[in-house]
């Protein structure tokens, strides 16, 4: 029986007993991975996924975390003014050997699922939702009890624009009410006009 599996964005036909080299993946050499988008299912009776096979898995131990072959990328830029890069690289590789095929049965292994050195899980993600969904509500909470907390919009009035709204809040000035009774002649936190506080008795009532 072999299998046809998924990782690392390349597919690979396997068998029990195979060794083989896949893209890295977060798992420590001893340890047990299964892959669980497998393609096809060949033997006695052929199965086609749709794109995958149902159930169907393949499992695996690590052997080693070990780097491909080095590879040379040369550049030379022939200009005038003339440039030359030499850069080797080394892919990051896990070895693992195939130990078996299942055809069924693959979420009740127990066994955890392959994935790629960069990747996080399901259930990882699915813990961080509703911390991320508290985060961006709590934003919202606050900016809807500020207005209320804030009291009275002051710019409303003519002349009145968010720096004097500001100094009159300072003041202690937050409502129509307040900036009705203020006595220009004594206040001294901004200047404030007379029209401004017939505005706010008219907005107060």
């Amino acid at each position: 029986m072999f299998a046809v599996l998924k990782t690392g964005g390349k597919q690979y036909k396997v068998q029990s007993g195979d060794v083989l080299r896949v893209e890295k993946l977060a798992a420590a050499a001893g340890e047990k991975v299964q892959f669980n988008e497998v393609l096809m299912l060949g033997g006695d009776n052929t199965v086609l996924g749709a794109p995958l096979v149902d159930g169907a898995a393949v499992q695996a131990e690590v052997i080693d975390q070990i780097k491909g072959e080095k590879t040379i990328n040369f550049v030379r830029r022939r200009r005038k003014h003339s440039s030359k890069r030499t850069k080797g690289h080394r892919q990051q590789l896990t070895l693992l050997r195939v130990t078996d095929i299942l055809s069924s049965g693959a979420g009740d292994t127990g066994v955890k699922a392959a994935l790629g050195a960069g990747s996080v899980s399901g259930a990882a993600v699915a813990a961080a939702a509703p911390k991320a969904e508290k985060k961006a509500a709590a934003p919202k909470a606050e900016a809807k009890a500020a207005p209320a907390a804030a009291g009275d919009d002051l710019t409303a009035i003519t002349g009145v624009g968010p720096a004097a709204q500001k100094k009159l809040n300072e003041a202690g000035i937050t409502t129509y009410a307040q900036m009705a009774a203020i006595d220009p002649e004594t206040f001294d936190a901004v200047k404030v006009k007379p029209e401004w506080i017939e505005q706010a008795k008219d907005l107060a009532k």
